[in-house]
């Protein structure tokens, strides 16, 4: 399960692009909570600790805790807005999670078992369909990542989504269909360039010919210096 950090934000008085401006002046990130049937409320993050949570992996799908408006919540990361030229953040937006609501999130997928997988010793190449997937779960069941098990991977084979082993309360996004996570290929083989027989053999064929025809014509002057 996803572990519960808590996140020290500051009350922002007003929104609009002037009071978000201000407050990155200031090394500030304006952010907005938001859901569960309530008002939104306009906060601050400070930028250097958001950096750490970014840098850490720590930030993106992760659950907090919130103290704001004079209620402490907990919170997930629904969207982080990054400038398009600095790729620094810019707005982060706070969804406010109710008790017991079921919602849709995003889980990285992890890959074990390469070094036992039957494909990997042959040589096979494992082909990512999918770094990511859905699952439908509460918060407080939302799992990290997902595992996928390579053990038994041979060239050829496949994992879906039916293969994936969720925790008890949490359910793929995607039902209507078993998508596919990733593939074992064969391995691709280089081919060398052949090389074409008899092109220095007629190159010295023809050197043959010119020196032949040169000592001809030789002959002719002198044959006919003579006369």
């Amino acid at each position: 399960m996803s572990d519960e950090i808590e996140l020290v934000v500051e009350p922002r008085e007003r929104a609009g692009k002037g009071s978000a401006r201000a407050a990155r002046r200031v090394g500030k990130i304006p952010a907005v909570i938001y859901g569960d049937k309530k008002d939104p409320v306009m906060v601050t993050i400070e930028r250097n600790m958001l950096m750490r949570l970014l840098n850490r992996g720590e930030f993106v799908n992760k659950l907090f805790s919130v103290t704001a408006g004079g209620e402490t919540v907990r919170v997930l990361t629904r969207d982080l807005q990054k400038d398009p030229v600095t790729d620094e953040p810019v707005h982060v937006d706070l969804l406010r999670l109710g008790k017991g609501t079921v919602f849709t999130f995003e889980v990285s997928v992890h890959f074990v078992g390469e070094e036992e997988s039957p494909g990997i010793k042959r040589g096979g190449v494992l082909n990512v369909v999918r770094h990511t997937i859905e699952v439908s779960c509460r918060a407080k069941d939302l799992p990290e990542f997902v595992e996928v098990d390579m053990s038994e991977m041979d060239i050829g084979d496949s994992a879906h989504g039916s293969s994936l082993k969720l925790a008890e309360g949490v359910k793929l996004a995607i039902t209507d269909r078993d998508f596919t996570i990733a593939t074992m290929a064969a391995p691709t083989v280089e081919q060398e360039p052949e090389e074409v027989e008899g092109e220095e053999g007629e190159e010295g064929e023809e050197g043959v010919e010119g020196e032949e025809g040169e000592a001809a014509e030789g002959g002719e002057a002198e044959g006919g210096a003579k006369e």
